[in-house]
């Protein structure tokens, strides 16, 4: 709750919530957890993390998110997010996808909470959730989650090359380089960030100004 009050002050342009546990432990989402949080939370709100029916997305909905986030369900149930989209519109359907390098070098989609192995190409699936009707997806490289050592940038613009919904770039941002180069070398249409702004003294002020001197247009 104290984070989310902090990041209200310092002009977060939206915030991604998402329980990594649900899903491995087979709950639901914590709905009244999150009217808590929303009603502090003067931002976009996306919430994730054990979200299995288009239930689960209303009641997210209507305890105060903006947007819900799918990543498992994404996959094993793909319907869902054609469901989601149809039912509350694309602009609040976010497929998560959580991409690994495997030992042969190439990128594959893991789902939960990067415990689980699909073997399926990231490309694909984003291509897919795209057709059903995802209004964005945020992708997240599992190696570089935390690392703060930048971005996947080669992941991220195959993705933003063959979809045209907005991508959201996740995992590995240490500075405020790492984000504009996501967002001109990876072509993302947005950044997240965590343990930079967690661990070290960079700001998320800080980081706009940044992104404006590199002429990427962000709200102050």
């Amino acid at each position: 709750m104290q984070a989310i009050k902090v990041y209200n002050l310092r002009g977060v342009d939206e915030l991604i919530f998402l329980d990594i546990t649900a899903t491995l432990q087979g709950r639901r989402p914590e709905f009244a957890l999150i009217d808590d949080l929303a009603d502090e939370c003067f931002m976009p709100l996306t919430v994730g993390g054990g979200v299995r029916s288009v239930e689960d997305v209303r009641g997210l909905l209507e305890v105060g998110a903006d947007k819900v986030a799918v990543n498992t369900a994404a996959v094993e149930y793909p319907e869902l997010v054609q469901e989601g989209a149809d039912r509350f519109g694309s602009q609040c359907i976010v497929v998560s996808i959580d991409t690994k390098i495997g030992s042969d070098g190439r990128n594959t989609v893991w789902t939960r909470s990067g415990t689980q192995p699909t073997g399926r190409d990231p490309v694909e699936l984003a291509v897919e959730v795209a057709e059903h009707g995802a209004g964005e997806i945020l992708l997240t490289s599992i190696d570089r989650d935390g690392t703060m050592d930048g971005y996947d940038l080669a992941m991220i613009r195959e993705i933003t090359q063959a979809v045209s919904i907005p991508v959201i770039a996740s995992g590995g941002a240490g500075n405020y380089e790492h984000m504009a180069r996501a967002i001109l070398d990876g072509e993302s249409s947005a950044v997240a960030a965590a343990s930079m702004f967690h661990f070290t003294e960079q700001t998320p002020r800080e980081a706009k100004v940044y992104l404006r001197e590199q002429n990427i247009p962000v709200r102050l």
